[in-house]
């Protein structure tokens, strides 16, 4: 491929150049207080109660669905927190579980195990357990390079998606990006974004600075053919950006999300009957967040989860059983895991922007984004259908071992090969 000098020099200058300055602020931390004095417990929510919210506590479900929480739950709710001597902070219905959900501060002076064990004997509490934070798994990629021609798309080269793409770009199917916000403006995503949900905060302006978000959604589905940076693995997907963490510094990608801000995003691209959840992040085992993810694979949703660079597939998400969860293919991750590259990845930046960035969430960017190729062409193909898939046609382990969505497409379509040439771009 040959580009102009001025073309080059524009995308160059582009990579380089970051969202407009803002104003350094300290962290933000978690918007429901210290996690380690934070409980979350759910009790019973009978479907046949009438509504009486739209939603409680925190930032509940806007218009999105029309279950509440009912009297009784409320009722248990109160009662629960006068027994154990609880502050209840934040509330919500989880209408795919038929249960409400209750966020309660431990006074000081109070052991959280000691008042975890009482709660898990209470009669009332259908589960209880502690909050726990979550990451986003990125970081900036080195940002010079010898041969900038190269760079540019390597992971979108290394997977063969640009040949894949003759066969599928992932037209109908419908991806959840559970992450920080995304930058809903940036003209490489025009036309990809469905619907959008914030449920840190309800701060438009950052959600549009976000980065980490913005360059997940980059990765999987920006759009192709519009003149504009770069061309997402899947560019006709039809993106649900649901903000469930908060970046840690407005120049960095480091972001921490927690259970009940993920369970929320959770519960959101299941009612909206995403086709597929990207979470690239990680974290401890969460009881309350695999049941909803549970909930969504056994409803057909594919579910894809990074792997950190120790290479452990245990926690959330990648613990859970079927869900594909996915190392870098740079990384020194255990057999097993989908690989894909997550290393020096060019995609988007908010405010227009573009950037080289490295880590297992880029990972499995990819591999959402070959998901949504295969599902485009089979829509009801099983999460373990496409594991085998995957696998089956991946590279050799001793060159990465990354995998090659033309060649899963291939064998998909009993096509024999990849087509010989590319799709125009």
């Amino acid at each position: 491929m040959r580009i102009a000098p001025s073309v080059l020099a524009a995308l160059w200058l582009s990579a380089c150049v970051g969202p407009r300055e803002r104003h350094a602020a300290a962290p933000p931390s978690d918007p429901l207080g210290a996690p380690d004095r934070l409980l979350l417990v759910t009790v019973a929510n009978p479907a046949t109660l009438v509504p009486t919210v739209a939603a409680s506590g925190l930032h509940g479900y806007d218009a999105l669905a029309a279950y509440g929480a009912g009297d009784l739950a409320h009722t248990r709710e109160r009662r629960i927190a006068a027994r154990h001597g609880l502050e209840a902070v934040a509330g919500w219905p989880i209408g795919p579980l038929k249960v409400h959900c209750v966020v309660y501060s431990i006074p000081d002076g109070r052991s959280r195990e000691t008042v975890l064990a009482a709660l898990n004997r209470d009669p009332l509490v259908a589960l209880a357990q502690p909050m726990q934070t979550f990451a986003t798994r990125s970081g900036p990629g080195p940002p010079v390079y010898n041969d900038p021609y190269v760079g540019l798309q390597r992971g979108f080269a290394v997977i063969d998606a640009a040949r894949a793409q003759q066969w599928s770009r992932g037209e109908g199917v419908r991806v959840a990006v559970i992450d920080t916000g995304i930058d809903l403006r940036h003209p490489d995503l025009a036309g990809r974004i469905e619907a959008h949900r914030n449920f840190v905060d309800q701060d438009a302006d950052q959600f549009a600075a976000d980065r980490h978000g913005t360059e997940v959604a980059g990765v999987i589905g920006a759009d192709a053919d519009n003149h504009e940076g770069i061309v997402g693995v899947a560019p006709g997907v039809r993106i649900l950006a649901l903000k469930a963490c908060w970046q840690l510094d407005p120049r960095a990608d480091a972001a921490n999300c927690n259970s009940f801000t993920l369970a929320k995003a959770l519960a959101a691209a299941i009612e909206f009957g995403a086709n597929a959840i990207n979470l690239s992040l990680g974290g401890p085992p969460d009881p309350l967040l695999s049941q909803l993810v549970m909930l969504a694979m056994s409803r057909g949703i594919v579910v894809i989860g990074a792997i950190g660079r120790d290479g452990d597939p245990g926690g959330f998400p990648a613990g859970i059983p079927g869900v594909l969860g996915v190392a870098s293919a740079e990384s020194a991750a255990r057999a097993g895991p989908l690989r894909a590259p997550g290393r020096e990845v060019l995609t988007l930046t908010p405010g227009g922007h573009y950037d080289f960035i490295s880590g297992s969430s880029l990972a499995t960017a990819h591999v959402t984004g070959s998901v949504a190729l295969l599902l485009a062409v089979r829509p009801h193909l099983a999460a373990a259908n496409i594991r085998a898939l995957l696998t089956s046609t991946s590279a050799d382990p001793a060159q990465g071992g990354s995998i090659n969505v033309c060649a899963a497409l291939a064998q998909l379509r009993a096509a024999g090969a990849c087509p010989a040439t590319a799709a125009p771009h």
